[in-house]
């Protein structure tokens, strides 16, 4: 029986959050389990919140680093953890290298990148049977060729009114009676995946019309365009962009009575967290990282050019986005009610 695994979590915020349906199902077939996780920095917050993680571990590296000598360094360090198995979820070689170099016994992955080298139980994947993003990380962590569960774990995300009062006293907000609306107008992929700042300004507008309160979340890149959309509504939505920690959002938007969003980092965290979302989706598929709960409505058009998968509209017009208009995302918010 496996006791212990070691985890190489994504480098993406909504990958790490999608990765705890692997963590949720290791659990659920072996409640002993130590399960620890190696991720970059700015997602290891995320698992302070994932109840099955025993520890996290964080990559002295960024992403994109081949980093040898760090990484011989690292593996060497955690062989004293005496790990019985290793699951690798990115893809890449280098991504590999710290559990071989950990003489971790079992080393599992998807085949690729001539990883044969470094791992000792590789997988072909079989894109058709598992679409999904979580189909793929929970595939990896059953025996090969099993069958996954009929009812797949979903993230959650734990946040607790002790931690909610907490931040909300940090940033100095007082709790309303007043319903909330998210705005997560960033994208790290990039531009294409943004839906205007000015639509976002004109649902605020129509929220902050009906009584709502409305904040603003995303990371410090996506700064100059939650001050557009400040600027839009004279300044009356909270702005906590580029003011708060990562684990800090999972509290806040578990705050909140419902949630607009990007294909993003916290579109993922805000279905974590269970709320009413409407998840826009201009260049990316649904078909691979949807929104994990039956709270969240996707909108998305037909376009021909539909999904390009490109971080910047190859076209230049910016239909799949621009043709999304606030009169269809306020019509889907009220269908919440």
């Amino acid at each position: 029986m496996t006791n212990k695994i070691l985890v190489v979590g994504p480098a993406w915020v909504g990958d790490m959050v999608m990765a705890q349906s692997l963590f949720k199902l290791l659990k659920q077939r072996h409640p002993q389990v130590l399960i620890d996780v190696l991720a970059p920095a700015w997602s290891l917050p995320l698992l302070e919140r994932m109840p099955e993680i025993s520890s996290g571990i964080a990559m002295p590296l960024g992403h994109g680093q081949l980093g040898l000598r760090e990484r011989y360094r690292l593996g060497k360090q955690l062989r004293q953890q005496h790990y019985d198995e290793a699951i690798v979820l990115p893809n890449s070689f280098k991504s590999s290298l710290i559990p071989y170099w950990a003489n971790i016994k079992k080393r599992t992955g998807w085949r690729g990148e001539m990883r044969w080298i470094v791992l000792n139980d590789l997988r072909h994947l079989d894109e058709k049977r598992y679409p999904l993003m979580i189909e793929r990380f929970m595939a990896l962590g059953l025996p090969a060729g099993a069958a996954l569960p009929e009812k797949y774990p979903l993230p959650e995300l734990y946040s607790s009114a002790e931690t909610q009062d907490a931040v909300l006293a940090k940033y100095n907000v007082m709790r309303s009676s007043r319903p909330v609306v998210a705005l997560c107008p960033g994208a790290e992929f990039g531009p294409a995946k943004r839906w205007p700042d000015d639509y976002y300004a004109a649902v605020a507008s129509a929220k902050l019309a009906e009584g709502w309160d409305v904040w603003i979340l995303g990371s410090a890149k996506d700064v100059p365009v939650a001050e557009k959309i400040m600027q839009m509504t004279e300044g009356r939505c909270v702005n906590f962009t580029g003011r708060t920690h990562l684990v800090e959002a999972v509290d806040l938007l578990s705050l909140a009575s419902m949630v607009v969003s990007n294909d993003s980092g916290l579109m993922h965290i805000a279905a974590a967290v269970n709320k009413p979302m409407v998840a826009i989706y201009g260049p990316t598929s649904t078909t691979f990282t949807p929104p994990l709960h039956d709270q969240s409505k996707v909108l998305q058009l037909k376009l021909d050019c539909q999904p390009c998968f490109k971080r910047e509209c190859p076209l230049k017009h910016n239909r799949c986005m621009r043709d999304l208009h606030p009169e269809q995302v306020l019509k889907t918010l009220s269908e919440f009610a």
